[in-house]
């Protein structure tokens, strides 16, 4: 009897459990129904990666722990939404008041060199309509992203968001104040919106329709709200800059589609990555520079 040669047999086949398949009958997807988390998890694989990173995802997959930053996130945002508009004496649950604009979160021209402001305007809204709107869009494509992608890559695309909408409104609206999460809430918005343009075949072309459709309308409205917050209602005395988006959606489109299009991918390789965040940083140093020097806010 000759010798066996064990390296060279075919490992024996096991389920994602690690027990061994005895016959085709025991095959992981043959007569075993997927558990609602699988199916979810097939769901989200189908509507954020293109094809050739799904099955890689679906390995890997697992709901725990959740996706810890965006509904954090969320939840101090709503935190300090509740507290200006029930502890505060003002009509916050309709439209701006005095309560938030005296905040030492809210960005205001005349404050900034309160640098803390340039981030923290993010937890304050200006009505009901604002921060539904935001946590709603956030909690919808932030959590599968952060699902498909770690928390820490989300939190930066995030935030970069927020800074850059800050920085552009002190650049190209330097006598507006600015409130809310926009900013972080386009970047997301951003760069989901260029891998959905850029894999649009890989990512099912019907599914990629609706997609774009659905961020476009999205996108639409919000800049009608922002745009009527700013040119229209004045009852308050103060305009709300609109730019915060544009600057948002920029970071997104760039810093966002990097960062989320880099999948099962090692980011410090990609020459996209570094030239995004050297422009990102150019960026940075011309807004801080600018709003030393050059701004006309006193």
């Amino acid at each position: 009897m000759g010798d066996i040669d064990l390296e060279q047999q075919e490992p024996f086949p096991v389920d994602r459990d690690g027990r061994r398949l005895r016959d085709a009958e025991d095959e992981p997807d043959r007569g075993r129904k997927m558990g609602c988390c699988e199916k979810f998890q097939h769901s989200v694989s189908r509507w954020m990666l293109p094809e050739d990173n799904r099955s890689k995802y679906l390995e890997r997959a697992n709901c725990c722990p959740p996706p810890i930053f965006i509904i954090l996130i969320s939840i101090a945002e709503l935190a300090v939404f509740i507290y200006y508009a029930v502890w505060m004496p003002q009509k916050q649950w309709v439209t701006l008041d005095q309560g938030i604009w005296n905040s030492p979160l809210t960005y205001k021209p005349d404050n900034r060199q309160e640098a803390w402001r340039f981030i923290s305007y993010m937890f304050v809204h200006a009505g009901v309509e604002h921060i539904v709107g935001n946590l709603l869009m956030q909690l919808l494509l932030g959590i599968p992203l952060e699902l498909v992608h770690k928390g820490f890559e989300v939190g930066m695309v995030y935030m970069a968001g927020v800074l850059a909408g800050s920085l552009c409104s002190s650049i190209f609206d330097p006598l507006s104040a600015l409130v809310g999460a926009s900013g972080g809430v386009y970047a997301l918005i951003g760069g989901y919106f260029m891998n959905a343009v850029v894999n649009f075949r890989e990512m099912i072309p019907l599914l990629g329709v609706f997609r774009i459709l659905a961020i476009v309308i999205f996108v639409a409205t919000d800049f009608g709200f922002a745009f009527y917050r700013r040119f229209v209602n004045h009852d308050d005395g103060y305009n709300v800059s609109f730019v915060a988006h544009f600057g948002g959606v920029v970071a997104g489109m760039t810093v966002g589609y990097v960062f989320f299009s880099a999948y099962n991918k090692k980011l410090l390789k990609d020459p996209r990555f570094w030239l995004c965040i050297v422009g990102y940083v150019v960026f940075v140093l011309f807004a801080v520079l600018f709003n030393i020097f050059l701004s006309p806010a006193p």
